[in-house]
């Protein structure tokens, strides 16, 4: 009875204690939380979007549309990835304080992290087209790759500010900045259509949707690759693409300098939560 008794008590340790880690990192399950509904809701939307092909489905047109996407999707995720987490790998790597104290402009910092990442991720992003390639046969004999790549140069500063204001939450909060960002990149592939067009959304997510850069990125790569479109076609997407850019960036870099200061002054560098 007793080793019976010791056991049952024990197995309801166990339980006490899982759940008082879910509770200390409470963060961590939201975000988990958002990235579950976005997998769900996002199979959802997929399919409403497939019937925005008309009654004659096209499957290899589909199959294009869903690459493009998942394609882009990856090397933004990408870029997205490696500036919002800047702040997260020094900390991990014990670096923060000695970068931060550098004799640098933290422009020319964050700026040397967004080329390295906009090339890695290019570097990346070519060989999984490749392969995509060579397995799919990809039919791209209406496409302008050189109105696709003006429209992929005008999003990226765009995508770049946005992840740079992402970078800002590791800063503001050491415990919590890192699952944050996971959440906006979640709500980010949620809204701007990356597997399906906007419309089928509901009204709020639309609205958000049609504030995201990447959805205009993803509509003109779309446009160039599909439907043959001209760079001259494209220019209202361009120009606000490019506009978003020259706010964003900006924005980003002014928030991120205050948002230093702040950490510095309360003592959030080393702290790794």
């Amino acid at each position: 009875m007793t080793g019976w008794r010791g056991e049952t008590v024990a197995f309801l340790g166990f339980m006490e204690r899982q759940k008082n880690l879910v509770r200390r990192y409470w963060a961590w399950e939201i975000v988990w939380l958002v990235y579950s509904m976005v997998s769900v809701l996002s199979i959802g939307f997929l399919a409403s979007g497939l019937g925005r092909f008309g009654g004659r489905f096209d499957l290899r047109q589909a199959q294009l549309y869903l690459l493009i996407g998942s394609v882009l999707w990856g090397y933004m995720s990408l870029v997205f990835f490696e500036i919002a987490y800047a702040i997260g790998w020094e900390r991990w790597e014990g670096t923060i304080e000695h970068t931060f104290m550098a004799p640098v402009r933290r422009a020319t910092h964050l700026v040397g992290i967004c080329a390295f990442a906009m090339l890695y991720g290019l570097a990346r992003t070519t060989v999984v087209v490749v392969v995509a390639e060579l397995l799919f046969h990809l039919d791209l004999s209406h496409a302008n790759v050189p109105a696709a790549l003006a429209v992929l140069a005008a999003a990226t500063p765009a995508m770049v500010g946005v992840a740079i204001l992402a970078s800002i939450l590791p800063l503001l909060s050491p415990e919590k900045g890192d699952q944050m960002t996971v959440a906006v990149q979640g709500v980010i592939l949620l809204v701007s259509g990356v597997y399906y067009p906007i419309s089928v959304l509901p009204w709020p997510l639309q609205a958000l949707g049609r504030v995201s850069p990447m959805t205009y990125m993803l509509e003109g790569i779309r446009g160039s690759l599909l439907q043959g479109r001209q760079v001259t076609q494209l220019v209202p997407e361009l120009a606000l693409m490019l506009g978003m850019g020259l706010l964003l960036v900006p924005a980003g870099l002014l928030i991120f300098g205050w948002a230093e200061r702040r950490a510095k002054r309360l003592g959030l560098l080393k702290r790794s939560g």
